[in-house]
């Protein structure tokens, strides 16, 4: 779901194993991770962890959100958004020659598997996470497929801090429990907010391009400088947020070594400013993905902290 395209200077081509791996886009698989772990170390409290489970969950996230990224890659190269200069793009189809028809068959075949772990999943929890499986799939692939792509709208920060931070956690949670509480949901809620961060910084650096395609994305909308200041605040209520949590003890203090994350936030944020072609901004994007990926390890790592001490 967190799909990216635009143009600037040439990228390299990618050669042998490192097609298919670049095709993935790997800086965007953390999202899929961290939620996932974040889910079933916050379950330690309630239940003993199914370490088969917690796997099973890991590998099929990752794989969903690996297929998005190849529909992503897909459509916009059908729709004509992509071409070999692009940046932030696997570059499988336009650099490395590979036939579309096998990129989207490569994605609905990480679905296939991602199924498979689901019905494992469901049949040691409730059938009704299959049904959220499917929205959830669904939701990755009419993010930038479909007659009008997600990703085109406002909605897209908003659709993948939903399914990629909330919904995710939420299912890690209770696959291990067998419930939902309000810990689990006040917690999702700083990493879905920095989910949708990822998506806002791809689209700051995408910003001029995207206005040329038709797009009406939040970064459009407001503007590359207002766009900035917007990320801003993500970062800012995310973190905040953390400190409502320990105030209201809601959860543990050593949640609060989330805090060692904010100096890639602010990275990220300053990195956006002053810059106006997507490779410049590249390093911002990057900075963005990383503070979520420490931001929701941290969180993980100082409720362990707390749990055992």
């Amino acid at each position: 779901m967190l799909g990216e395209n635009n143009m600037s200077e040439r990228p390299e081509r990618d050669k042998g194993w490192r097609i298919w791996w670049q095709l993935t886009r790997p800086h965007t698989l953390t999202a899929a991770f961290v939620p996932v772990l974040l889910g079933t170390v916050l379950a330690l409290n309630y239940a003993e962890m199914d370490w088969l489970l917690f796997l099973a969950m890991l590998t099929a996230s990752i794989l969903i959100q690996a297929a998005a990224n190849m529909i992503n890659e897909y459509f916009d190269y059908v729709r004509g958004l992509d071409n070999e200069n692009s940046v932030g793009i696997g570059g499988a189809i336009v650099r490395n020659g590979v036939k579309p028809k096998t990129v989207i068959n490569l994605a609905y075949a990480l679905f296939g598997i991602a199924l498979l772990l689901g019905i494992y999943i469901c049949i040691n929890s409730s059938w009704w996470i299959a049904v959220i499986g499917l929205i959830c799939m669904a939701a990755a692939y009419f993010y930038t497929g479909g007659p009008v792509p997600i990703a085109y709208t406002p909605f897209g920060e908003l659709a993948a801090g939903f399914f990629m931070g909330f919904v995710i956690i939420l299912i890690s949670f209770y696959i291990q429990t067998g419930m939902i509480n309000a810990v689990a949901m006040f917690v999702s809620i700083p990493v879905s907010i920095l989910v949708g961060a990822i998506l806002l910084a791809n689209n700051i650096r995408d910003l001029d391009g995207d206005k040329e395609n038709g797009r009406k994305t939040i970064a459009i909308l407001l503007g590359r400088k207002y766009a900035i200041y917007f990320l801003a605040s993500m970062f800012i209520t995310a973190y905040s947020f953390v400190v409502i949590l320990v105030l209201t003890g809601t959860v543990t203090p050593w949640m609060l070594i989330s805090f060692l994350s904010i100096p890639k936030a602010v990275k990220a944020t300053k990195g956006f400013i002053g810059k106006t072609k997507p490779m410049q901004m590249m390093p911002a994007m990057k900075a963005t993905a990383q503070t979520n990926t420490i931001f929701g390890f941290l969180l993980s790592i100082g409720f362990l902290i707390g749990y055992f001490s």
